[in-house]
């Protein structure tokens, strides 16, 4: 149930407990004591940024080294060790294992399991939930408990009533967001002097309404915008020469160029005061490990899923052409490599998460919360670019219909 976020929301935080109770207590025990109760408390301790090691999983392995044959029957425990397992770190070879474990007996449990149970399964295996986005698998997750003959009526509707809530807030957000569209469609036609000029009217407006002590938020914000435009620069000159560069020199500067590092620190400079500090933009300007390990996963799903779209028109080369061409592989084999750095940057996400300090929990999260949205726009197709996918009907599910109750 923990699935649901219902803590992130105040006016049922009082639930916490009883949900994380009801979530260990409404499986039967297993045959093997606390699995199941560890795998959750795991997951939940360290999604709130708690180090748990993940030594506790060691005594479910044999003499040699290998996981219990007992716990391959049992899809539940295998359920809760598949998504706790998604939260460890590069130096955890243990979680790897419980992936690669959980992940094969799942698959092949599936079409013994009740059709409710199955659905969750199926929807955990192509979506685990931590770099999942949040809402969406919520939702989805919402979907199925409520076919649940064994649901808790009381809070499956807390539940929606939360989503509902929260879709609500978004819808209005949008709205204000949609009203400035207008006013800018008169500045289009000689777009490079407008768009200059109208981004320094921005950067002036924006200044106008920050107090005094508040007024560096815009320093560092144009600083990344020319940092942006440099990165730009060198991948036009790139593409121009038809310049295919060592991959190493490439992610230099496409991580920037994605355009990640900019608009993370646009999201900083909009905060309230108390979690836009001066030490968190100058923690931001450090480039730390967690930025750029978000940035590495845009730019790499970016390209992998806009690789055939791009081949049609003059581009620069991508990671993926980067990659093909320095060590000689079809485009299948780099991207299969590529998807390894992108499960190495997520590894790196989650350590930052159980191991920074001196930071607001909201500075760290604007990070790891984008590369989870991206990773849902970038996962099959390039829905950025074609949104009359799943985009288009995820974005629906998520903003526009709420859950009839």
């Amino acid at each position: 149930m923990q699935v649901m976020e219902l803590a992130d929301t105040p006016s049922v935080k009082v639930l916490e407990d009883v949900v994380v109770d009801r979530q260990v207590a409404g499986f039967d025990p297993s045959f093997w004591g606390d699995y199941f109760i560890t795998n959750q408390k795991s997951q939940i301790h360290r999604q709130k940024g708690f180090n748990i090691s993940s030594d506790i999983f060691k005594k479910y392995k044999d003499k040699e080294g290998k996981f219990m044959e007992e716990l391959k029957d049992d899809a539940k425990g295998l359920l809760s060790l598949y998504n706790a397992a998604y939260f460890g770190t590069k130096k955890e070879t243990i979680l790897d294992e419980a992936i690669s474990f959980t992940k094969d007996n799942l698959t092949s449990l599936l079409k013994d399991l009740n059709p409710i149970f199955a659905k969750l399964v199926s929807l955990t295996l192509k979506t685990p939930i931590q770099p999942s986005m949040k809402g969406l698998f919520t939702r989805c997750y919402i979907s199925i408990y409520q076919d649940d003959p064994t649901r808790n009526e009381t809070i499956l509707e807390l539940a929606k009533l939360d989503f509902n809530i929260l879709q609500c807030l978004h819808q209005e957000e949008l709205k204000k967001l949609c009203m400035w569209s207008p006013n800018a469609v008169i500045q289009l036609p000689e777009y490079l002097r407008d768009f200059f000029l109208k981004m320094l009217s921005i950067f002036q407006e924006f200044e106008n309404e920050l107090a005094p002590e508040e007024k560096f938020r815009i320093l560092y914000l144009k600083e990344q915008w020319k940092i942006l435009a440099q990165n730009y620069f060198k991948e036009c000159q790139w593409r121009d020469d038809e310049y295919v560069p060592k991959l190493e020199e490439h992610m230099r500067v496409s991580i920037i160029s994605v355009g990640f590092v900019y608009f993370y620190c646009a999201f900083l400079s909009g905060m309230e005061e108390a979690v836009a500090t001066k030490d968190a933009f100058e923690w931001f300007a450090s480039f730390p490990k967690i930025i750029e390990a978000c940035a590495t996963i845009v730019r790499i799903t970016n390209d992998i899923t806009s690789k055939e779209r791009e081949q049609k028109r003059a581009h620069v080369a991508s990671t993926v052409d980067c990659y093909m061409k320095e060590y000689g592989t079809s485009k299948d084999v780099a991207c299969e490599k590529l998807l390894g750095f992108v499960e190495d940057a997520w590894k790196i996400i989650n350590e930052e998460l159980l191991t920074a300090t001196g930071l607001s929990r909201e500075v760290i999260e604007i990070s790891f919360h984008s590369a989870q949205t991206t990773e849902f726009v970038y996962k099959h197709v390039d829905a950025f670019t074609e949104p009359n996918t799943s985009m288009k009907e995820s974005i629906f599910f998520l903003l526009v219909h709420p859950i009839p109750i």
